[in-house]
Order: C-alpha cells, then sequence, then structure tokens
C-alpha cells in the first residue's frame, strides 16, 4: 500500500509540474522579442513560439545598388531576435529539463 500511495503522490506533483509548464509557455507566447540589426537600421518582433510578428526597416537600410547589404541587415535581425526568444525560453523553461539532459 505504501507504494501505491508514493505513486499518487508523485502522479499528483507531475500533474502539477504539467500545469506550470503550459502556464509558464503560454506567458512566453504572450511577450514581445526585438531583434535588431547594427544600426537599428532593421528591427523584427517575435512572439514566444518564434513567429515573427513585425519589420521594420530604415529608408536608409534600402539601397538598389546593394540588396545583399539588406539582405544581411533582415538576417542579422532575425538572427538577434530568435537569440532572444531562445534566451528567455532557457531561463523560463530550463527549470523544467534542468538534469534530463536535455
Amino acid at each position: 500500500m505504501m507504494n501505491g500511495m508514493n505513486m499518487n503522490k508523485m502522479m499528483k506533483q507531475v500533474k502539477k509540474m504539467q500545469k506550470q509548464i503550459e502556464e509558464e509557455q503560454n506567458q512566453l507566447n504572450k511577450e514581445s522579442f526585438t531583434g535588431k540589426a547594427p544600426n537599428d537600421l532593421v528591427t523584427v518582433t517575435f512572439n514566444g513560439d518564434r513567429t515573427m510578428t513585425d519589420i521594420q526597416i530604415k529608408p536608409e537600410a534600402i539601397d538598389p545598388d546593394d540588396p545583399e547589404m539588406l539582405s544581411d541587415l533582415v538576417l542579422s535581425a532575425v538572427n538577434d531576435g530568435l537569440a532572444n526568444v531562445a534566451k528567455a525560453t532557457e531561463e523560463t523553461m530550463g527549470k523544467y529539463t534542468k538534469g534530463l539532459g536535455m
């Protein structure tokens, strides 16, 4: 009977943790994360589930003779934004995976 009680207690703790994880992930998904290229020429915004929700390009970033520069600026801003999402996700959700080898 002792094992059954321990198993029930453990299952309750697991369910509680699952609910906490879900709540924290939902909160994270509601947040906005900004990525910027050098000199803020391109700014992008992501939500917590890594969906880009906005992009702002300053006119001086658009050089018809150098389209590769704009591409580089967009890539820089996107990578910066995604890195910010990843950092916040690790800070928020990492406590649940710590020690699990994930």
